[in-house]
């Protein structure tokens, strides 16, 4: 048996333990004269991947996204078994970082029984780890990422359940002008693919409604934001924006407020994580986030699957497990239709982002999704959320402010061009 690395661990989603292997192996028990139930031949191994962060300061957020997904496989399985196939989840640890996803990348894809993944929650992390999946044809879907790029190259093996930043960034700068009523705002990043995106769209679309950006800065600084907290304090500003994620945004966010700053705070969904409460504490408490993926609690649907969640993982789910729970699902049915397709052999790749991409009135957990031309949602939900409370145990009572369903733009070449791809 090839021992595994420290970035990969498998949950074997159909493990038996050594009690069930011998009850496996013993003679079913049949009424005199009845005949014995057939079991279908097992042809071979199927396996679905999460790359996500496991480790380091977003991994309660990774970790979320992969328990979602082993989940959905667990609890859904069945039918890919029935067809003859063992089905596996295969965990790998991007760290947040963009060399270790696409060297993880390149090990999956080396992998002949991984036919799709689940990922990533870092956008920076999966555009170049998706440009080797699109080599080897191996389908993703993202329960989390929301840079413009990662639909807008149009390759076949990307999709999302979740929606845009260029939507997104635009929400959060028409609620703070026009509900908020704030005309003044600095706007801060942390020089990521994901938190510059954001950011960006943000400051247009606050100065397109008339808005004044006093500022625009880009920070990898984790620990001392005192120059930053000097500089904002410098200019009042009515509100600060924060494009970024938690484990940063948390740090300044307590710093600014221990400074005496008193600009209302708002940033986008890499707000979205009981921990920057356990971070900021009061600090965050009445400042507002946009995001992507609502607490749980939210979607009518979702009742069940926080109940299976809390049970199997003994914590409640974190925002982004249940798009990672219809993600996978949604791979788990295309996987079927295209083995049923391959006459009950184990189908191509390609077989499979093509289901994967052709997903139709899927009725997840998070609501019904159909993916477009280049695998967005048709219409994606966005939403306003209000910090109620200090306690990370209250994160999902956060306040439901507003919510929008809104389609993506539509794809053009000067999209496509700006993601470095031309027709």
């Amino acid at each position: 048996m090839r021992k595994l690395t420290r970035r990969e661990f498998v949950v074997s989603v159909g493990a038996v333990g050594v009690g069930g292997l011998l009850a496996a192996c013993a003679p079913p028990t049949a009424a005199p004269g009845a005949p014995a139930p057939q079991q279908p031949t097992v042809k071979g191994t199927i396996k679905i991947a999460t790359q996500s962060p496991l480790s380091g300061g977003q991994a309660v957020l990774g970790e979320a996204l992969k328990n979602g997904a082993q989940l959905a496989v667990e609890q859904l399985k069945s039918p890919i078994e029935n067809l003859g196939f063992r089905v596996e989840l295969v965990a790998f640890d991007d760290q947040a970082k963009p060399d270790v996803g696409v060297a993880n990348a390149r090990q999956i894809v080396n992998d002949p029984d991984i036919l799709a993944v689940v990922g990533h929650l870092n956008s920076g992390v999966a555009i170049p780890s998706s440009e080797v999946y699109k080599d080897y044809d191996l389908t993703m879907v993202s329960p989390a990422n929301t840079n413009p790029c990662i639909t807008d190259r149009n390759y076949l093996v990307v999709n999302r359940v979740c929606g845009r930043d260029d939507v997104q960034g635009a929400v959060g700068a028409e609620f703070a002008y026009n509900e908020l009523k704030v005309k003044t705002a600095f706007v801060i990043h942390d020089k990521t693919t994901y938190g510059q995106g954001v950011a960006e769209f943000f400051r247009d679309r606050f100065r397109e409604l008339g808005g004044q950006v006093l500022g625009f800065e880009g920070t990898e600084e984790k620990a001392n934001f005192d120059p930053l907290v000097t500089q904002i304090a410098a200019v009042k500003p009515e509100l600060i924006y924060f494009g970024g994620i938690y484990d940063q945004a948390g740090v300044f966010f307590k710093q600014a407020r221990d400074r005496g700053l008193t600009a209302q705070f708002l940033g986008p969904d890499g707000m979205d994580s009981s921990e920057l409460a356990k971070i900021a504490g009061t600090a965050v408490v009445n400042m507002h986030y946009t995001s992507v993926a609502a607490p749980p609690t939210v979607y009518e649907g979702a009742r069940k699957f926080v109940q299976d969640y809390k049970q199997r993982f003994g914590k409640d789910p974190e925002p982004f497990s249940a798009q990672a729970y219809d993600s996978a699902a949604i791979i788990l049915k295309a996987l079927e239709a295209a083995i049923r397709d391959a006459g009950g052999n184990k189908p191509t790749r390609r077989a499979v982002a093509e289901k994967v991409r052709a997903t139709k009135d899927y009725q997840g957990i998070t609501g019904v999704i159909t993916f477009d031309e280049r695998g967005d949602p048709v219409k994606a939900r966005y939403f306003v959320l209000k910090v109620l409370s200090a306690n990370p145990a209250d994160w999902a009572k956060n306040q439901l402010v507003k919510s929008l369903d809104l389609a993506p733009p539509k794809l053009t070449p000067e999209l496509m061009a700006k993601c470095g791809v031309r027709r």
